[in-house]
């Protein structure tokens, strides 16, 4: 991809500056004249000043963006945010562009392709019989989160969308002229919608809101991306291996599933109640079943077979004698006029579009809060309605349709085996002292001698454990509990109710954040056991809940090991574990774990903990699936999924993998069906390559390799501590040199954005928008910060081992990822913009010492990162994102200094409060389009 991009940016450029001509043209032709001639007199002054600086031209810019007048800011702010938005498109289109060429030419595809990983696998040698077990071992789940990064609306990325299509048209060599002309036109009238359209919400979206946006990624491109995914698997695997060995074809399972928090996720968020997680869990089954039935439909008017014409069907396979009573249609001849009984095909089709009809019904009553019963024609489950599927692709592999059989049916079962009934898995999360505190007051009721608040760690195990084994409790008064307990009560049994009407499959786990000792996890299987969860039938043990202990600080992240084994050591939960599978899935906190002690410290701990994990796991005879909390942000454990998959300790992946996707990531990976299609393929080979270990031989990191980190790990956390926890004024500096409490005021999320108001502390700030200020203002600190000094203080102190770093960073992915992410961070970041945003501090001499602290280290990672990648500019390490963010800087710069004088104008409180408000509006504009230019931001 890097030749490409080299050679062909061209190609880029021309459409970034095509896309800049029609907004151009677009703001002359609505604006006027004076707002044009604004936005391009600070562009090219802005990429003067990048070419060279110029303090008279600096002060020149300044004077301007000062004297423009709101409205005058708000349409420059839109129209730069709106530019961003267009280079977005263009870049994404090019990348795909990029793909669809190597493919064309038949090119080696890139690494990461399907192609390219089962090539790689029949070269080691894997055998037909290795690739199947490995495949058969595979789960690659994404999980989608609503955490306050995502700033687009729908409607705005609908029309982004229109713009990406059209880029395919304009792709075409053939269109010339007037026909071009035409499309440019089109992507213009585009352009003008976006531009007439409020890009930022006016009022903060509810919960219901995030869940509906969570399921427009499904609608726009996932339900067409998996199967395509599917397809294209199978032809690498066909290509690899089937046509090579054909006496032991391998077949490919449906792999992928989807999980979401959206509806689930209620730490920290009031608004996320029980009846909010089953409008998430219906609103998403009546989200596939609508997808199932439109399918269905098409296919009605392809399968079109005439019982007369082919009268080798057999009716009896095809279970049509079967519906015939189940629906009591009676004879044939008597079903009506909406079944085609010569064609029996269709007539299957309308029968299961009857049933799901039935299904659906069913699931939106329950939606409008009036329940009615399964009628007895629906499906039972989605076995069922699969079953069905079956029989129509068998039948017509029976009667020579291969082809057909190969169809559409086939992408319809892919998704039936993928979504489901329930389309994602919703886990829950809640905080760990919320279940202890509603233990306690259970206990009030049930058990008023135990004084559990009172009791050490062991004493909690030996109750929970006791209670647990009892079985039966006393009947609890709901209404006697406090609200919070209550609803933290009622979440577990509306778990069991939906488990029951919905489906077995419409929740996965319950994730514990702030998992500290084994009886925040024995508390939750309590919680679970009172709402019937959990129990014994026929005095046989049943365990309908899986539990995922979260650890996020570093200190939780090295407790790990004791918090699982005492679990793995108490009979009552193990036999529980053994009834629900066996499987004990584990979540590490990316995003936390860095705020705390730097990315060194955090990446290392998270890397120890895995191993760990697995240890004690295999040592018990249990499965593990790990969760990796990951952000959009390197800060927050983001980055390309496929390299961070591959930079995993080795053999810590067992064949299942689940992360969160979240903030403009969805947006980013999910808006557009053919880059879906790419991030699901790159994960997925990441997954694969992971587990390669499972068939074939791995060597483990050597230790000694493992030590350089574990030493770079202690010197990065002591600079980044001796920052962010030693220097008294910091935290004062964040809050004012960054726009962080502006931040609370733009309408991106349900969920507020620090836990305690006024806590000008490191605990108090949420890890979103703790990276989310960083980055707006240009700092990115948290992803880099240590790293130039860990590096520095390895060299000196191994001045023998001069190759070192540099061999790592060659050979070992998990270093080169780490190094990678660096890079990524230090390209976003912009020490002399940071150094503005500095000048908003009230306190000037204390501002002074923490920016130049900051900057020295930014300097310093730099030096250091360069010398061991043997590079001299960032770009080189990195050509494609080095000259991407090259081409945005300019821009990003006006949106910067805008920003700043609107941030010192709204803080003024010398002002009357409406002279300060006329600014605000204007200032979250910005907070969005320096956004759109970052690409990522918390």
């Amino acid at each position: 991809m890097k030749k490409q991009a080299k050679n062909n940016d061209k190609i880029l450029r021309a459409r970034v500056r095509l896309f800049g001509n029609l907004l151009g043209e677009v703001l002359k032709e609505q604006t006027g004249e004076h707002i044009f001639d604004t936005v391009e007199t600070l562009r090219r002054g802005f990429i003067r000043l990048r070419q060279k600086h110029n303090p008279k031209l600096h002060a020149r810019l300044m004077t301007l963006i000062r004297t423009l007048d709101p409205d005058t800011l708000n349409f420059v702010v839109r129209a730069y945010g709106l530019y961003f938005s267009l280079v977005n498109i263009a870049e994404e289109d090019y990348m795909h562009q990029c793909r669809r060429k190597q493919v064309r030419l038949g090119l080696r595809l890139w690494p990461g392709s399907f192609y390219d990983t089962i090539r790689e696998f029949s070269k080691q040698k894997m055998t037909p019989e290795q690739l199947q077990t490995l495949l058969d071992r595979l789960i690659y789940m994404p999980v989608f989160t609503a955490h306050p990064t995502e700033a687009k609306r729908r409607t705005v990325m609908d029309l982004q969308r229109r713009i990406f299509l059209l880029c395919a048209d304009m792709d075409r060599p053939d269109v010339l002229g007037i026909e071009r002309d035409r499309i440019h036109l089109q992507v213009k009238a585009v352009i003008l919608s976006l531009l007439k359209t409020n890009e930022v919400r006016t009022t903060r979206p509810e919960v219901h809101d995030e869940i509906r946006l969570g399921l427009y990624y499904f609608r726009t491109s996932i339900f067409d991306a998996v199967p395509l995914a599917y397809r294209y698997l199978e032809r690498a695997v066909d290509v690899n291996f089937n046509e090579k060995y054909p006496q032991t074809p391998v077949t490919v399972p449906s792999m992928f599933r989807f999980g979401s928090w959206i509806g689930g996720d209620r730490d920290g968020n009031p608004y996320v109640t029980h009846e909010v997680t089953t409008f998430a869990v219906c609103s998403a089954t009546q989200t596939i079943l609508e997808e199932y039935l439109e399918r269905l439909s098409a296919m009605d008017r392809v399968l079109t077979h005439s019982s007369r014409l082919c009268p080798e069907i057999n009716m009896v396979a095809l279970g049509l004698e079967q519906d015939a009573l189940d629906l009591k249609l009676g004879a044939p001849e008597n079903a009506g006029d909406i079944f085609f009984t010569e064609e029996p095909y269709r007539l299957k089709l309308r029968i299961i579009a009857q049933r799901l009809q039935h299904n659906l019904a069913y699931v939106r009553a329950q939606l409008n809060k009036a329940a009615i019963p399964l009628a007895p024609e629906a499906y039972a489950n989605k076995d069922q309605f699969l079953a069905d599927l079956y029989r129509i692709r068998d039948t017509l592999i029976a009667t020579g349709d291969q082809l057909l059989a190969d169809g559409d049916i086939k992408d319809v079962i892919r998704l039936a085996e993928t979504f489901g009934w329930h389309l994602f898995q919703l886990d829950i999360r809640q905080e760990s002292t919320r279940h202890t505190q509603t233990v306690i007051e259970i206990l009030k009721q049930i058990q008023p001698k135990i004084d559990y608040d009172g009791q050490s760690e062991t004493e909690r195990m030996a109750t929970l454990t006791s209670l647990i084994s009892k079985g039966k409790h006393k009947a609890i008064d709901m209404a006697a509990l406090p609200e919070e307990a209550a609803e933290t009560l009622t979440v577990f049994k509306t778990k069991r109710e939906l488990t029951d009407s919905i489906s077995r499959d419409c929740f996965g786990t319950y994730v514990i954040s702030m998992t500290h000792d084994a009886s925040h996890v024995m508390e939750v299987m309590f919680l679970a056991q009172l709402a019937g969860l959990v129990g014994k039938h026929k005095n046989q043990w049943f365990c309908d809940i899986q539990i995922s202990p979260l650890f996020e600080t570093i200190e939780d992240l090295q407790q790990i090991e004791d918090v699982l084994g005492t679990l793995f050591d108490n009979p009552v939960y193990r036999e529980l574990l053994r009834v629900s599978g066996d499987l004990q899935e584990a979540m590490l906190g990316y995003s936390d774990s860095c705020k705390d002690g730097g990315s060194l410290a955090s990446i290392w701990s998270l890397y120890n903990a895995q191993k760990r994990v697995l240890s004690i796991t295999q040592k018990n005879g249990i499965e593990c699936r790990l969760f990796h909390g990951r952000g959009g942000t390197v800060a927050r454990g983001g980055g390309p999924t496929h390299e961070s998959i591959l930079s995993l300790p080795s053999g810590t992946v067992e064949g299942q993998i689940k992360f969160t996707e979240q903030g403009e990531v969805l947006s980013s990976k999910y808006s557009n069906t053919e880059t879906a299609i790419y991030e699901i393929t790159m994960g997925a080979t990441g997954l694969m390559k992971a587990s390669a270990h499972l068939v074939l031989p791995t060597e483990p990191a050597p230790a000694e390799h493992e030590q350089v980190v574990a030493e770079l790990a202690q010197y990065g956390e002591k600079a980044y501590r001796k920052l962010t926890d030693e220097t008294p004024f910091f935290f004062n500096y964040f809050f004012e040199a960054t726009p962080v409490r502006e931040l609370g005021l733009l309408n991106i999320g349900s969920r507020p954005a620090s836990r305690k108001v006024g806590d000008l502390s490191k605990a108090s700030v949420r890890a979103i928008p703790w990276v989310f200020g960083w980055s707006e203002s240009r700092h990115t600190l948290p992803a880099w910060y240590g790293i130039g000094s860990a590096l520095q203080a390895w060299r000196i102190n191994h001045s023998d081992q001069p190759e070192m770093l540099n061999q790592l960073f060659k050979h070992w992915p998990f270093f080169h990822s780490m190094l990678r992410n660096t890079q990524l961070s230090l390209t976003k970041g912009e020490m002399t913009i940071a150094g503005e945003y500095a000048s908003l501090v009230t306190d000037q001499e204390q501002a002074r010492v923490v920016y130049g602290m900051i900057r020295e280290e930014y300097f310093r990672t730099l030096d250091e990162l360069l010398k061991v990648a043997e590079a001299e500019s960032l770009v080189e390490i990195d050509e494609y994102i080095g000259t991407s963010m090259m081409r945005r800087n300019p821009y990003l710069d006006v949106l910067n200094h805008i920003q700043i004088v609107l941030l010192r104008r709204y803080r003024d409180e010398s002002e009357p409060e409406a002279d300060r408000q006329k600014w605000l509006p204007s200032l979250l504009r910005s907070i969005n389009a320096i956004a759109a230019g970052m690409r990522n931001t918390g």
